[in-house]
């Protein structure tokens, strides 16, 4: 095994191999949780026209109002526009409506009162121009920027998609990506469980990690340690994949073939060991097409930790999101120093004053994912360093 690197060696390392991703186009319905590989402009100014923004009536404004507002006519959303010519009368309005010409001011029903002849002021009323219209092109005006490439398209994404007339949307291409657990003692979820076997749970937890994040639909897989097995199998799956995400066989174990397996292919090895726990066997290499092979420790909590912390964020990378810093939370209580890097689980719990913390969990091994339950992600805490109660560490989420 070469020297262990340290965690930002490792990332950077990851990081210097992302290549821009492939766009494709996608009916607008089909693009949430995508992410945005297009700039979009204004269709037109925003809104549109004088827009209404109160139930009532729209008037004239005038420095003394008269007792009474006689109603010349009813203007309601998706009406064209009226006019109003007369000063001592009023449009009955609803909220979205085009603003009448010759209305300056949207009185709200709350403060009116209906009478047999028109509508008189309540003595709340508080007449004034301007008021309740939201001017033509006072958010944008047509061509400006209101959305940039690299932005997961949520709800307020997709409203301003619909609102510009953003029928098919340009989005970076999910990378094609393959989960394979190996080891002779996997079995599937089920099948019978013979002794001293175990069933598959890395992978599914992988694929649900990755899934979670936006990043489409996994292949699993599941390969013997057997050389001749490995070989053929990740031959067709380097063919077929941009990236491979395997678990287990990459230590110092005698059934360990992994890595050699992988480099007789082609795969360029870039580091193989990380001065971290857990997850400190993890081997990343480049295949000849430029494939990404990410081979993470079989231990069920080393592989999840190794794919939060390294995988997902490259993959995201690579499909252009916008990268954001860790969130940051403060601790529940103190944690010792270790000489290598740690992944501690937390959950997410309250101090007295109602802030949110991160509440270490304690897990016995790199084996028990039982411990996760319950569990937000881990916080990363730095080779050598020790933790206060109260000090802020980086969350990396599940």
């Amino acid at each position: 095994m070469r020297p262990l690197i340290s965690v930002d060696a490792a990332a950077a390392a990851i990081q210097a191999t992302t290549v821009a991703a492939a766009t494709e186009q996608v009916a607008l319905h089909d693009a949430v949780g995508r992410v945005l590989a297009q700039p979009v402009l204004a269709e037109g100014p925003q809104p549109p026209f004088d827009r209404v923004m109160m139930d009532g009536v729209a008037m004239q404004w005038q420095p003394v109002m008269p007792a009474l507002l006689r109603v010349a006519g009813m203007q309601m959303a998706g009406m064209q526009g009226g006019a109003l010519t007369d000063p001592d009368t009023c449009i009955e309005i609803a909220t979205g409506a085009v603003l009448p010409d010759g209305c300056d001011c949207i009185l709200p029903i709350e403060q009116l009162r209906r009478t047999p002849d028109g509508y008189a002021l309540k003595e709340t009323a508080t007449p004034a121009p301007g008021q309740f219209i939201h001017r033509r092109g006072s958010d944008c005006a047509a061509g400006s920027p209101v959305l940039a490439p690299g932005v997961r398209i949520g709800a307020p994404q997709m409203a301003l998609l619909a609102a510009n007339g953003v029928a098919h949307v340009t989005v970076a291409r999910r990378p094609a990506v393959a989960v394979v657990a190996t080891g002779d003692e996997l079995v599937d979820v089920g099948a019978t469980l013979p002794p001293g076997r175990i069933r598959r749970s890395n992978d599914l937890a992988l694929m649900a990690a990755l899934q979670t994040a936006g990043l489409g639909q996994a292949s699993l897989h599941h390969l013997a340690d057997e050389p001749t097995v490995l070989a053929a199998a990740l031959a067709a799956l380097l063919a077929s994949h941009d990236t491979l995400v395997l678990s287990g066989g990459v230590s110092m174990g005698q059934r360990d073939y992994l890595p050699d397996a992988l480099q007789a292919l082609g795969v360029r090895c870039q580091f193989h060991g990380i001065a971290q726990r857990p997850g400190k066997p993890m081997w990343f290499g480049v295949g000849p097409a430029g494939q990404r092979v990410f081979a993470l420790p079989g231990n069920p909590v080393s592989s999840l930790v190794c794919l939060v912390r390294y995988v997902r964020p490259a993959l995201l990378a690579g499909m252009g999101l916008a990268p954001e810093p860790p969130e940051q939370l403060p601790l529940a209580s103190a944690l010792p120093a270790f000489p290598l890097a740690q992944f501690i689980p937390v959950r997410l719990g309250r101090d007295a004053q109602g802030n949110a913390v991160a509440e270490p969990v304690g897990s016995r091994n790199s084996g028990d994912f039982t411990a996760l339950a319950g569990t937000a992600g881990v916080v990363e805490l730095a080779a050598g360093a020790g933790a206060d109660a109260g000090q802020r560490l980086p969350l990396h989420r599940w």
